[in-house]
């Protein structure tokens, strides 16, 4: 059980600090389609796939003390921070390997946008329908993407899916 809340402190030691709760979702999310091994499941919602289980691990990290989570003041809307604390770096030193570290996959998701990360994984959550119903569902979600921004996003995918075929997980 603690394996699972290891891997998302891991992943959040990796990039140092997480801007957003809808970020982590969309992180966690791809790393799982591009092979990580992550057992979270995800079903879709209001801003793309998100798992009930993830949100539960994220306040159990706080709760334990492993992660730090504070809000973002310079936003407008509300947005919390989370950063891993020194009893969460001694808590993953027990899962060492448990993440690829800095294989470049969770760098390049840190940073790009919450809003970009939920189209990319919206169109991967729907990767299974014709391209053209998924680009439908994408322009029916809360945030106006262009055609512009899904012809990018497949892009990414297709990027992020050659960096991941170099992975080896146990």
């Amino acid at each position: 059980m603690l394996e699972d809340h290891a891997k998302i402190a891991a992943i959040i030691k990796q990039v140092g600090v997480v801007a957003g709760r809808k970020k982590l979702q969309k992180m966690v999310y791809i790393l799982q389609r591009m092979g990580f091994p992550f057992r979270e499941m995800f079903h879709f919602n209001f801003y793309g796939p998100y798992s009930d289980e993830l949100s539960l691990q994220l306040e159990e990290l706080c709760n334990f003390g492993f992660l730090i989570e504070s809000r973002d003041e310079r936003s407008t809307e509300r947005c919390y921070r989370y950063r891993l604390s020194e009893a969460g770096e001694s808590f993953i030193s027990h899962y060492s390997g448990i993440i690829p570290e800095k294989d470049g996959l969770v760098d390049a998701l840190s940073r790009e946008t919450a809003s970009f990360l939920e189209l990319v994984s919206t169109l991967l959550y729907f990767d299974q329908i014709p391209a053209s119903t998924s680009d439908d569902k994408v322009r029916a979600l809360d945030t106006p993407y262009s055609q512009q921004d899904i012809s990018r996003a497949r892009h990414y995918i297709t990027v992020l899916e050659r960096q991941a075929q170099t992975l080896q997980f146990s």
